[in-house]
């Protein structure tokens, strides 16, 4: 149903609207940009329902399937679904705080269901299909879930878990048992909240990617990812009527800060690709059929894009962002060159919505991720003493002025949630340089970071150069450990099929464009080659795997497969 706009509504519009009519010019933005602060809030009823109110016809979410069908949903039909939804699951006996695991595809289940559990304030926990049903189980453990949300293919991965937890079955093959979702048609189609939303309630609980260790589980209110994504709807560039693509996969933070908030903030469309096998023409087609105008992708798929044909695409979207892991210049050079826009680059984490970035019409330095977005306080701290650095340093949030996009904390873990919040600012654990204009580059992790021969060494600057070479389709350094320099620089290298049957050519111009290009002291010592690296379901490289494999091949003296810089001079 359609609802009145609140106090809140008109706080947020007004922002929102200053950060349109200030779309490019930074300064101003920044300086004019003030976070909204409601004592109450509920994204679904006082944002989303009231756009809908408004403009029921505008195109909420289209999803075009691998046979490049599409669908298409409304702002008026999700509002009205959402609302069918929430009495549905209030019948099932799901009430305020209850914490639900949703683990469904890029479906528009997918977006009834987060919209229904915010409306009843209960926690959505998005979790990825992909997870192992061990995986699965420490999240509904660790995260207190009364109900999984998921399709019946997923079945057998939740067989082991507690009997007492509630099962809903989206789609076919529901066992007997489950709460059939599509029993939700035939439930009253209007839904009246029991309260208003205290704006500190927990809305989300999102696990982290787990790099390093095991999944971290980050709390977020009310109002600290749908009012916080304020920042990354500027930094995305996207509008009224925009048509956006994000290419992520629900279960992770990026999926809320692309898919779900940015849009829908900006009163935009999402538009989601289901496909088979990622294509980069098939991807160019689809995107040209159906004008995405805003392009959000992560560096995988910006690679990939850049191995075909560019030009296949002939309306290249208005803005184009990368996320995830920073992009390396040859990269945004080629797409450049070939769509005439720049790849923005940008920072957040799960713990915050998006903080640093190259924001649009701004100019776009080589290698740098951007300066601090509005409404955030970002610091350097020099590690060793958590003093404020000038040029060097850890990304750190100023607690002093702390941003509506900051969780509240790690759910039910107040020694992490301190930790990460020594000497009064929010740690991010990424070590970064600033130039004199406020730009800031991004050098790594803190725990990737490494010392050779008393030099610091990057992973990611030797790795953007090697990903230059046209034998390179992805690579990952890490510090292999040396008797004499402590470590010398070694690439775990993905190499073109083509290039594969002959590793020592291959190693031979690797080595020689590194050194081309690299100060001897940055040169990579030790190559070797691998059909895949090691990652988290969400994509990212798991360096401290490679770390450890390399610190085990060390210690036992096995020398198979390494190639060694030294035998090609």
């Amino acid at each position: 149903m359609s609802r009145t706009a609140t106090a809140a509504t008109t706080a947020i519009r007004e922002m929102r609207d200053f950060l349109f009519a200030n779309a490019t010019d930074y300064a101003a933005a920044r300086d004019g940009f003030s976070w909204p602060k409601p004592a109450e809030f509920n994204f679904a009823l006082e944002w989303f329902d009231v756009i809908a109110g408004e403009t029921p016809d505008r195109p909420a979410v289209q999803i075009v399937s691998a046979d490049l069908s599409l669908e298409s949903w409304s702002y008026g039909q999700l509002s009205a679904r959402s609302d069918q939804v929430a009495a549905w699951l209030t019948s099932l006996g799901i009430r305020r705080g209850d914490h639900l695991i949703v683990m469904l595809g890029n479906t528009i289940e997918l977006w009834e269901v987060m919209l229904a559990i915010t409306k009843i304030g209960a926690v959505s926990i998005p979790t990825s299909t992909l997870l192992s049903a061990s995986d699965l189980a420490y999240r509904v453990d660790h995260g207190r879930a009364r109900a999984i949300v998921t399709t019946g293919g997923l079945a057998e991965r939740i067989a082991d878990i507690d009997a007492d937890v509630l099962r809903i079955g989206v789609g076919d093959g529901i066992p007997s048992g489950w709460s059939r979702f599509d029993e939700s048609s035939s439930a009253p189609t209007a839904f009246e909240p029991d309260a208003p939303t205290p704006a500190d309630d927990t809305a989300l609980l999102y696990f982290t990617s787990g790099t390093t260790n095991r999944p971290k589980l980050v709390q977020h209110t009310h109002v600290s990812y749908p009012i916080g994504h304020l920042s990354t709807m500027w930094w995305l560039g996207v509008r009224p009527d925009d048509v956006h693509l994000n290419i992520s996969s629900p279960g992770w933070a990026k999926h809320a800060w692309s898919s779900f908030y940015s849009p829908f903030l900006a009163e935009a469309t999402v538009f989601v690709y289901n496909y088979d096998r990622f294509d980069a023409n098939t991807l160019m087609q689809v995107m040209d059929t159906h004008h995405v105008s805003t392009f959000c992708a992560p560096p995988t798929v910006w690679r990939m894009l850049i191995q075909a044909d560019l030009g296949r695409l002939t309306h290249p979207p208005r803005e184009l962002v990368g996320a995830g892991e920073p992009l390396n210049p040859e990269v945004i050079d080629r797409v450049r060159d070939a769509w005439g826009g720049t790849i923005r680059d940008g920072f957040g984490q799960t713990e915050m919505t998006a903080c640093i970035g190259n924001s649009p019409g701004q100019t776009v330095k080589v290698g740098s991720m951007g300066r601090p977005l509005p409404g955030y306080p970002v610091v350097l701290l020099d590690p060793a003493t958590g003093e404020v650095a000038d040029a060097e340093g850890e990304i750190a949030l100023d607690l002093a002025q702390p941003p509506v996009g900051l969780m509240a904390g790690y759910y039910d873990d107040p020694e992490k949630t301190a930790e990460s919040r020594v000497g009064g600012y929010h740690h991010t654990g990424d070590i970064a340089v600033r130039d004199d204009e406020g730009y800031l580059t991004y050098i790594g992790r803190a725990d990737d970071v490494f010392k050779a021969s008393d030099y610091k060494i990057s992973p990611f600057e030797l790795e953007s150069v090697l990903l230059e070479h046209e034998f390179v389709i992805e690579a990952a350094v890490i510090p292999s450990p040396d008797p004499t320099r402590l470590a010398v620089p070694k690439a775990y290298v993905c190499l073109r099929p083509d290039a594969a049957e002959a590793e020592s050519e291959a190693a031979r111009s690797i080595f020689a464009y590194a050194h081309d290009r690299l100060s001897s002291h940055l040169w990579v010592r030790l190559i070797e080659f691998v059909p895949e690296l090691p990652k988290t379901i969400s994509g990212k490289i798991r360096r401290v795997e490679l770390r450890a494999r390399e610190s085990a091949r060390v210690a036992s003296g096995d020398d198979a497969g390494q190639h060694r810089d030294r035998d090609y001079r």
